[in-house]
C-alpha cells in the first residue's frame, strides 16, 4: 500500500522520526451561523454607521445605539429569544433627509377618584397615578415626565398644556410603528381609564424615509450570516437584501455560498397583507403579518429571527410550528386573523402566528414570499423556511467532505489500476464517498429514501476538461408533518 504524503518528501536520508499531520478525515465541524441586526441607531450610540460589529450583549447594544436606538431595542428582543448564538450588529444613521414620526395624547376631564392611566408605548406599558386634584394639563405633564424618564423608550414626550406630543427617536418610516394606547389589558387585568379622564390618541405618524443599506450590505464582506433581521418592510430595502442574497451572484450563488436567510415583519389590515404579499416573490426572505399588536414591526421581526434561529440551529428540519416568540404582545382577540385569512395568508407569501390562552404568541407556519416560478407560474418549492435551511446545512457538509478529503488529489479515469493508498481518486470513489456522505444526513434526519439516491446519483469526469468532476445530486429531503386529516367515520348500534 502506498502511503500519500503531501510534505515528507521520498529521498530524505537524515535520521529519524518525521511526522506529517493530515487532517482530512477528521473534520467534523460545523458552521457558525451567526445573526445579524440591521438597526437605526442615535447620536448617543458609539457605533459607526454601515459597519458591522459582534455583539456583546444587550447592555452592549446600547452603548453601540444608544440607550432608545432601534438597535438596542431590537438586541433586548433578539436575546430574549436566542440567549446563546453569535449575533452581529449592522448599524445605521437616519437618512440625513428623514421625518421623524409623531404622535399625541390628549387628555380630557378631570378625574372624580384617584386611579392610574396604563399607557402602553410600543408595547411597554407606564402606569401614571391620577388624583382627583389633578388638572388635565398636570396629568400631561406626569405622562411626559414618566416617559422621558426611561432612557430606553423609543420617543421622546413634551407636554404642552393637556396635549403629549411624542416623537420618535430615530428617524423614518418604522417610528410610525411604535404604537400608542390605553388599557391593553382592559378590565380583566385592572387596566381602565380613572373616573371623569378621557384620553384621544393620535398614533404616529409621518415617519419618512429609511436609511440606504447599500454601502452598510457592501461592508459585510464574505462573512456569513444565516439569519438577518430587517427592520423594514418597504420595496426598497427587502430589495436590497434579495440582492445580497441572490442565487445567480449573491449570497446564494455558486461562487459565494455563504446563504443566509431575511426576517421583516409587517404591520396592517388583512387587505395591505396581501397587497405587500403579492408583490414579493424572494425564497431568501420571511415576512411575519399581524394586525393591531402593540409591538413595533421591528421588535416581531428581532424577537421572530431570535426564536427561528435557536430550533433552525438545533435541527433545520424540524417544523417551527408551535415555537414561542418571547416578547411580543399579541394582538387583541377581535383584531387577529382567522383560519381562513391566515389560510390565505400563507398563499399570499406571509406567514402566520398562533395565541395561545396566556397571551403567548407561537409561530403557525413560517414561509418564504417565494409564491411563483419565472414564468408566473405557483410554485411551491421553496414555500417553508425549513427547506432554505436544511439545503444550507446539506450543501455545507457536502463542501466539507469534499475540501477535506480531496483537496489535493490526482484524479484518473474509472478503472485505473494504482497502487492502494494511492493520492489518486476517481469519479465512482467519489460517488462512493457521496452514497455515504448522504446515509449520514439520512441517519441525522436531514434526508430520505438513500437508496433511490443512490439510483440517481450521477458522477462524471467532465468530456472537456479532464480536471473537473460533474455531479449529479439528486437529494430528497425530509418532509415536516404539518397537517393531519382524520375522518371520523363513527357508527352507531
Amino acid at each position: 500500500m502506498t502511503i500519500p504524503f503531501k510534505n515528507i518528501p521520498a529521498n530524505i536520508r537524515v535520521p529519524l522520526f518525521y511526522a506529517e499531520v493530515d487532517n482530512s478525515r477528521a473534520n467534523t465541524a460545523q458552521a457558525n451561523q451567526r445573526a445579524l441586526i440591521i438597526g437605526q441607531i442615535t447620536a448617543a450610540g458609539t457605533g459607526v454607521a454601515n459597519v458591522p460589529v459582534i455583539s456583546q450583549g444587550v447592555s452592549d447594544a446600547q452603548t453601540v445605539g444608544g440607550q432608545n436606538s432601534m438597535l438596542a431595542l431590537m438586541t433586548a428582543k433578539y436575546r430574549q429569544n436566542d440567549q446563546f448564538g453569535e449575533v452581529w450588529y449592522l448599524p445605521l444613521a437616519d437618512n440625513a433627509g428623514a421625518l421623524a414620526a409623531t404622535g399625541t395624547i390628549t387628555i380630557g376631564g378631570a378625574p372624580t377618584a384617584n386611579g392610574t392611566l396604563y399607557l402602553y408605548v410600543g408595547g411597554v406599558r407606564y402606569a401614571i397615578p391620577v388624583l382627583t386634584t389633578q388638572t388635565a394639563a398636570q396629568i400631561a405633564t406626569s405622562i411626559a415626565n414618566i416617559i422621558g424618564a426611561d432612557a430606553a423608550c423609543p420617543v421622546t414626550a413634551a407636554a404642552a398644556g393637556s396635549v403629549v406630543t411624542l416623537t420618535a427617536v430615530n428617524k423614518g418610516p418604522c417610528g410610525n410603528d411604535i404604537d400608542l394606547r390605553m388599557n391593553y389589558q382592559g378590565p380583566i387585568g385592572g387596566e381602565q381609564l380613572p373616573a371623569g379622564v378621557s384620553v384621544t390618541i393620535a398614533q404616529m405618524s409621518g415617519g419618512a424615509t429609511a436609511p440606504d443599506m447599500t454601502t452598510a450590505l457592501a461592508n459585510l464582506g464574505d462573512m456569513p450570516f444565516d439569519f438577518i433581521v430587517c427592520p423594514y418592510n418597504d420595496a426598497t430595502s427587502l430589495n436590497a437584501l434579495q440582492s445580497l442574497l441572490n442565487d445567480q451572484t449573491g449570497r446564494w450563488s455558486y461562487s459565494k455560498q455563504l446563504y443566509g436567510h431575511v426576517f421583516a415583519a409587517y404591520h396592517g389590515t388583512l387587505g395591505a397583507q396581501t397587497t405587500l404579499g403579492t408583490t414579493r416573490n424572494n425564497q431568501h426572505e420571511t415576512i411575519i403579518g399581524f394586525n393591531d399588536s402593540p409591538t413595533p414591526n421591528w421588535l416581531w421581526a428581532a424577537a421572530l429571527a431570535g426564536a427561528a434561529a435557536v430550533s433552525l440551529r438545533a435541527d433545520p428540519a424540524t417544523p417551527l410550528q408551535t415555537v414561542a416568540i418571547q416578547g411580543v404582545l399579541a394582538p387583541p382577540l377581535q383584531s387577529r386573523f382567522v383560519l381562513s385569512d391566515r389560510n390565505t395568508l400563507l398563499f399570499d407569501g406571509i406567514s402566520t402566528f398562533m395565541v395561545g390562552q396566556d397571551g403567548t404568541v407561537y409561530i403557525e407556519n413560517l414561509i418564504t414570499s417565494y409564491q411563483k416560478n419565472a414564468f408566473g407560474n405557483p410554485d411551491n418549492s421553496y414555500l417553508e423556511v425549513e427547506t432554505l435551511f436544511s439545503l444550507m446545512y446539506v450543501l455545507r457538509f457536502m463542501r466539507t467532505i469534499v475540501t477535506s478529503k480531496y483537496a489535493r488529489m490526482k484524479l484518473a479515469a474509472n478503472g485505473t489500476r494504482f497502487a492502494a493508498g494511492s493520492n489518486i481518486v476517481t469519479p465512482d470513489i467519489i460517488r462512493g464517498a457521496l452514497i455515504a456522505a448522504y446515509r449520514e444526513l439520512e441517519y441525522q434526519g436531514l434526508v430520505q429514501n438513500g437508496d433511490a439516491f443512490k439510483q440517481g446519483l450521477i458522477v462524471q469526469q467532465d468530456s472537456n476538461n479532464p480536471n473537473r468532476v460533474n455531479v449529479l445530486w439528486p437529494g430528497i429531503l425530509i418532509n415536516q408533518l404539518r397537517i393531519f386529516a382524520l375522518l371520523a367515520q363513527f357508527r352507531l348500534q
